[in-house]
């Protein structure tokens, strides 16, 4: 493997934590002997177009430097490719590198950790899910939860995670049930009311949140869980168990295992890694072995 590796940096992420992160991961790779280049962007297409190149260039590595939203867009520059994913995760939340057992907010040490890995060649193949040409880390996201961010991303203030919480009580205030069809691999079509429908190939969205609790990163398999048609009263008891993942013993939750989902509903906008995918109709795969990550 090359010695010339690539940092892509998102200088805005965590309240701009991405540009005062990059400096300590690359002097910890350089430490360890790599030459380091920095790719920024003028935006996001314009930063992928970059990093796109740089896999295509042979660079050894790529290193998302920032939060899920940088991960999953270094994602669609490696994803398919042999090129190495290191994470330096200085976001707002951050799954991604948690459903990987990665630092999160210690840039020094994720840089030491992808220099020990890449040196010693501690690469491992996980699965990515794929929506069309857009591959994502760790949760599909749609119903309630989609319409929060829905919600939260046509405010303007108050800004943070504050406003995702504002929105939260507003999408509460009108809530209901949504009439969903879903078809899992070559199965029959399921028609059901439900609150939301994540797919999981990594465990949590949201900053921790263990939607998918038990999905694994390299079986093949999506985690599908189905809250139900709860009332609003069963959704606030519900929805705070779901940082333990404690959620998935309610009545009202389903789990499903499928490699392959397709989910019908009108007026709701999937979200992956925290992303806006576009309205359902949506048919997500689980690739298997799709990328290469540098792991502890």
């Amino acid at each position: 493997m090359t010695s010339e590796i690539t940092l892509f940096v998102n200088p805005t992420a965590g309240r701009g934590r991405g540009a005062h992160a990059a400096q300590p991961a690359a002097s910890a790779l350089r430490a360890a002997g790599f030459s380091v280049r920095t790719i920024l962007g003028e935006n996001a297409q314009d930063a992928l177009t970059r990093a796109r190149a740089a896999v295509e260039g042979g660079t050894g590595a790529l290193i998302a430097v920032g939060g899920d939203g940088m991960a999953n867009l270094a994602l669609q520059a490696v994803a398919g490719t042999r090129t190495p994913l290191g994470l330096v995760a200085v976001g707002t939340g951050n799954d991604f590198a948690r459903a990987l057992g990665l630092p999160v907010r210690d840039p020094a040490a994720a840089g030491r950790l992808i220099a020990e890995s890449l040196k010693g060649a501690l690469l491992r193949d996980i699965d990515l899910g794929r929506v069309g040409d857009t591959w994502f880390g760790t949760v599909l996201a749609s119903g309630f939860d989609s319409r929060v961010n829905d919600r939260g991303n046509r405010m303007r203030l108050p800004t943070g995670r504050f406003k995702y919480d504002l929105a939260m009580l507003a999408e509460l205030a009108a809530f209901k049930p949504f009439p969903y069809r879903i078809t899992l691999d070559d199965g029959k079509v399921q028609e059901i009311e439900a609150t939301l429908v994540a797919v999981g190939n990594g465990s949590s969205y949201g900053g921790g949140m263990r939607i998918c609790a038990g999905a694994d990163l390299t079986d093949g398999l999506f985690d599908i869980t189905v809250v139900g048609d709860c009332s609003r009263t069963t959704l606030l008891k519900v929805f705070p168990k779901v940082y333990k993942g404690t959620h998935l013993g309610h009545p009202k939750v389903t789990v499903h295992r499928a490699a392959r989902v397709e989910l019908v509903a009108d007026g709701i906008t999937g979200y992956a890694d925290g992303e806006p995918l576009g309205p359902l109709p949506l048919t997500a795969d689980c690739i298997r072995a799709a990328v290469r990550v540098a792991l502890p």
